[in-house]
């Protein structure tokens, strides 16, 4: 469903590549860790530490590839559209090789990874399909899927992915929403099943940091999903 069915605030609508290049320079002082990396310290079952090779895919500015270089010796690799992020990501020099690509069809080689991540990127993809079939593609038979979502809920309230320009002015990145039963029949679909299932509320950590979203207290706002083969 696209956002502006629900959309509230009425920003002007940017392209994902257009949105993220202008966003790169100030998107890690945006993004709190309490929207992802919590979530994603939340899933005990996870083989960080056993996988052979590791794929960032949507990597960004690196955020999730720095937290994975605490966890794990695996080589990394990471793929992204936005140059100006992949910019970001390659002075962080924590990737064996960075891709310029799309997520849902990267060209990469089959069964090239033990594990796939992805986080808050699948809510700019029209469809979730493409993207579970291909990491299901890229992983080898025992191969592990992480994703890291922004909540459907928090976006049906009226809040899509947005960010402030240059020149200070709001402007909303084109943005999808996904129930949680549309992750878990695309997910099936394409091999996988869900071992672990998280969701992360507005909390009294979050208002510590953002005073004005006291009125969402106790909303879901982003969600971690665990997959096996």
């Amino acid at each position: 469903m696209d956002h502006t069915l629900y959309d509230q605030r009425r920003y002007p609508i940017t392209e994902v590549v257009e949105g993220y290049g202008e966003w790169a320079t100030t998107y890690e002082q945006t993004v709190l860790d309490l929207m992802d990396l919590r979530l994603l310290g939340q899933l005990s079952q996870v083989s960080w530490g056993s996988a052979q090779a590791i794929l960032d895919l949507a990597c960004g500015t690196g955020r999730i590839g720095a937290w994975l270089q605490q966890r794990t010796v695996a080589p990394l690799d990471g793929i992204d559209l936005t140059p100006q992020m992949l910019e970001q990501a390659h002075a962080k020099q924590i990737y064996r090789q960075l891709f310029r690509g799309d997520i849902t069809h990267t060209t990469l080689a089959d069964a090239s990874y033990d594990l796939c991540i992805q986080s808050l990127a699948d809510e700019h993809l029209p469809a979730l399909a493409p993207l579970y079939a291909e990491a299901a593609r890229l992983t080898r038979p025992s191969g592990e899927f992480v994703l890291v979502g922004y909540h459907p809920f928090f976006m049906m309230m009226g809040i899509p992915t947005h960010y402030n320009r240059a020149d200070g002015n709001p402007a909303t990145i084109r943005t999808y929403v996904h129930l949680l039963s549309d992750h878990i029949k695309a997910g099936m679909a394409h091999g996988w099943t869900l071992c672990q299932l998280e969701e992360g509320l507005i909390d009294a950590e979050w208002v510590a940091q953002k005073p004005k979203w006291q009125k969402y207290l106790g909303i879901p706002i982003s969600f971690a999903m665990h997959w096996k083969k």
